[in-house]
């Protein structure tokens, strides 16, 4: 299997997915759209899978033509090491959480697999988009960022980034992107997310709660929502081990 990258030459052209923030993005009026459309870059390399061959062929079609073909799982996590890091550090306890959050997810090869063009896709490395706040208008802009290996520097060039964008959408997500969305209001349980009705929209979501004291421990609700054609519930579980161990590592 070769690598491509998605310019059209040797070239896939990754689909657009969302979580119901491309639906905003199509409200805008035409000149906005095709503007924003041409900033949309598609960077990261992918291998197209061999169906033929791949173990997973037959668990994928089974899941890909099911009604709903995602699940979403709740769990808590403890941040109590974490938080106590990124207060000293100065840090956005948001942007840090992304961090965590993708990097985690970028370990495990089943959060990785896409459908581009009707054919099943492994990508290299995912980057990152996560709703951010407009306090003024109490709206939210969705904020692209490619994935950086150090914390610091990741969080700095999220903030950057943030800050400096004006739109509230910049063009419609691209498939090489986990999706976050931080919902520090409320402590949940349980968490659902808009449906596009494209069972090929295999962009993981996540999502975080209100953080709250319980036995001297700092605990926050974390959401997964994944595709079941390429994630299952042994998926989710190493995701909740890497991502505790690394929240404790700090």
């Amino acid at each position: 299997m070769e690598y491509r990258h998605d310019d059209g030459r040797s070239v896939g052209k990754n689909e657009c997915s969302h979580r119901g923030f491309r639906k905003a993005a199509e409200q805008l009026n035409v000149k906005e759209n095709q503007k924003l459309e041409e900033n949309v870059s598609m960077a990261n390399k992918y291998k197209v899978i061999d169906e033929k061959t791949w173990d997973r062929a037959m668990h994928c079609m089974i899941f890909r033509n099911s009604v709903e073909p995602a699940f979403c799982v709740t769990f808590e996590a403890d941040i109590t090491r974490f938080r106590r890091m990124v207060k000293e550090q100065g840090l956005s306890f948001t942007l840090a959480m992304v961090h965590a959050v993708c990097k985690c997810a970028n370990e495990i090869e089943a959060f990785r697999y896409r459908f581009v063009d009707g054919q099943i896709v492994l990508f290299e490395k995912i980057d990152t988009a996560f709703t951010y706040l407009n306090q003024e208008t109490e709206l939210f802009k969705v904020v692209n960022v490619p994935m950086i290996d150090d914390l610091k520097e990741y969080c700095e060039l999220a903030t950057k980034v943030a800050n400096e964008q004006k739109e509230y959408f910049t063009g419609p997500l691209g498939n090489d992107v986990f999706q976050c969305s931080p919902m520090p209001w409320v402590t949940y349980t349980h968490i659902s997310h808009t449906n596009s009705g494209k069972k090929d929209n295999a962009t993981p979501l996540f999502d975080w709660g209100k953080y709250y004291e319980k036995d001297g421990k700092l605990l926050i609700p974390i959401s997964v929502q994944a595709h079941h054609s390429f994630v299952d519930g042994l998926h989710i579980g190493q995701f909740v081990e890497k991502l505790q161990k690394l929240l404790n590592e700090w």
